[in-house]
């Protein structure tokens, strides 16, 4: 079979076309003649519609990604997705995901909707947050005689516990009125002394915390925590809400510094990046383009939010750095840190070429997600195929979660995964190479091209069957890429490269908490009211470590300001 070359037409050059200029146009033509500027539209109309439909004759996943772009992506569920084939009538082959217990899953498949857990209801336990008060018997004590029976004792149970919710501020504020007196012939003041533990700063490290993990943590614009705090009779501006979050920021970068010294010395590194929005970087860019339509130099104009998660010591690190770097290069700074007596560490990462740090060598290995999602996106038009790789790469899931859940040591699993995924990886690259000598797929289709993106780098996609504690995938990575990704749709954008600093600085010690369990607002607290001892040895106040800490150090005598 030749490999078919079908031509591609190039995309029209960007106009603004308003439907209802277009209308106005078509009611002029059937009365006059149509000047240059009308036809131009119509041209520039009838273009982009031609190329249009061009893209997506050509392919059946052109359509595929369009409507993901238009209404975001659908569940890649393998008990779903092949579920929903089944329904479309186009194969009538049982699924081995049909059933929840079958080993046919993919990554992040979970039980049937119906038997989901988390059903809006939360146990006493969940609150760790609450404030709590214990209230004894009013009559009885453990070890007294039962009122009811002359023989037995009572013995102290579980407490009931009774949760009550209450509503407030985000941040509260209290109002301490000083009496003043003066005396009405020498004009001398008295004024009474301001309660022991009350400072003389406005805003204490609390509210700088709470400002923190709103913005940075929650993607809560300040616009909207300025008027929410102003609805409740607490003014708090979304200029003062910036200068307390800048101040705080610097007095947390002892503790983030010392994030990246332990990031940089992970035995994994996850990395991925999504496009971002500085503005003064926006504002560059548009000066950089006329250049370059000058004849100038080629500049980037690219604006990126890398993330990296480190793994180490079972300890996990998020870092957030925006800027114009990709994500192999702000990888490659940080790893710049890292001890040179230490073992090359385990990178995961999608196959972009931007992902790999260029001076520094890391032990490559690429998400095996990225890949099984080529095959999601022309499941309809390749049911047998695509369902074929989708249930081969759901029983590997399925024996990693077998791992996990059985808590296996990173060599154990490598075994595990050698004497059962092996083989499974095995037949598929064996029936993928016979797909594509033999001819049975059309090089240039949708799952032509998705056997080649994963025959290219097979060994990277199956470095979990000879490297220990190797990742499948990326998903870690792409979970924390989430807060950037709320930010923007949140807030839009960064005003300046210092905004963005702040920000990713936040995002990193919140998400660093919230990976090794801690409350990230007690976390940011702490390290803002005990600052000189986290500057003197930040290691010592990690969000995994540092309750021990802050049992060790004396409490301040006053709410630490910011």
């Amino acid at each position: 079979m030749k490999r078919r070359r079908s031509h591609q037409r190039s995309a029209p050059e960007r106009r603004e076309v308003a439907l209802g200029e277009l209308e106005a146009i078509l009611e002029k033509a059937s009365t006059t003649v149509l000047g240059e500027e009308d036809v131009a539209q119509l041209r520039a109309a009838l273009e982009t519609l031609g190329w249009l439909q061009d893209e997506l004759s050509r392919d059946r996943v052109q359509l595929q990604r369009l409507l993901r772009q238009l209404f975001g992506p659908k569940t890649e569920k393998a008990t779903q997705v092949l579920a929903a084939l089944d329904e479309s009538g186009q194969t009538g082959e049982p699924s081995a995901s049909d059933d929840p217990k079958a080993e046919g899953r993919g990554p992040s498949d979970g039980d049937e909707k119906g038997e989901r857990k988390g059903h809006g209801r939360n146990g006493a336990a969940a609150y760790t947050g609450a404030q709590r008060t214990r209230v004894p018997h009013p009559t009885l004590r453990p070890g007294d005689p039962c009122p009811e029976c002359p023989k037995g004792k009572v013995y102290p149970l579980e407490p009931k516990v009774l949760i009550r919710v209450t509503g407030q501020p985000p941040l509260s504020a209290t109002a301490t009125e000083l009496e003043t007196l003066r005396c009405n012939l020498c004009g001398e003041v008295f004024r009474a002394p301001p309660p022991e533990g009350l400072g003389d700063e406005k805003y204490d490290a609390r509210a700088a915390a709470m400002i923190g993990v709103l913005r940075y943590g929650s993607g809560l614009p300040m616009h909207r925590l300025d008027k929410l705090q102003g609805n409740l009779g607490i003014p708090l501006p979304a200029t003062t809400q910036w200068e307390i979050a800048e101040q705080a920021a610097d007095l947390l970068q002892p503790a983030h510094d010392e994030l990246i010294r332990q990031a940089a010395r992970g035995e994994i590194l996850h990395n991925d990046d999504t496009s971002m929005r500085v503005l003064t970087l926006m504002k560059e860019n548009a000066r950089l383009e006329a250049q370059m339509r000058r004849g100038g130099k080629k500049e980037r104009t690219g604006i990126f939010t890398s993330s990296i998660v480190a793994v180490r010591d079972e300890q996990r690190i998020a870092l957030f750095i925006t800027g114009r770097q990709h994500a192999g290069e702000n990888l490659g700074d940080v790893l710049k840190r890292r001890a040179a007596e230490l073992q090359k560490p385990l990178q995961m990462s999608d196959a972009s070429s931007m992902n790999p740090p260029k001076e520094l060598e890391t032990i490559l290995s690429n998400c095996l997600a990225h890949a099984r999602r080529n095959f999601v996106d022309v499941l309809e038009s390749f049911p047998a195929e695509c369902r074929h790789v989708i249930e081969a790469l759901g029983k590997v899931y399925h024996h990693d979660a077998i791992a996990r859940n059985e808590a296996m040591t990173p060599d154990q699993r490598l075994r595990f995964h050698q004497e059962k995924s092996a083989p499974v990886m095995d037949e598929l690259q064996s029936w993928m190479t016979t797909e594509i000598e033999e001819h049975r797929v059309e090089p240039n289709s949708g799952l032509g091209a998705a056997i080649h993106y994963m025959l290219k780098r097979w060994d990277r996609f199956t470095l979990f069957l000879s490297q220990p504690a190797a990742p499948l995938d990326n998903s870690i990575c792409e979970r924390a890429l989430k807060k950037a990704v709320l930010h923007r749709k949140g807030s839009l954008f960064y005003k300046t490269l210092n905004g963005a600093r702040v920000g990713d600085l936040f995002m990193s010690l919140i998400y660093s908490a919230e990976l090794a369990g801690a409350n990230p607002f007690d976390y940011l607290t702490a390290l803002l009211e005990h600052r000189d001892d986290v500057a003197r040895c930040p290691e010592d106040w990690m969000p995994w470590n540092y309750r021990a800490s802050l049992d060790a150090s004396t409490p301040p005598t006053l709410p630490a300001a910011v």
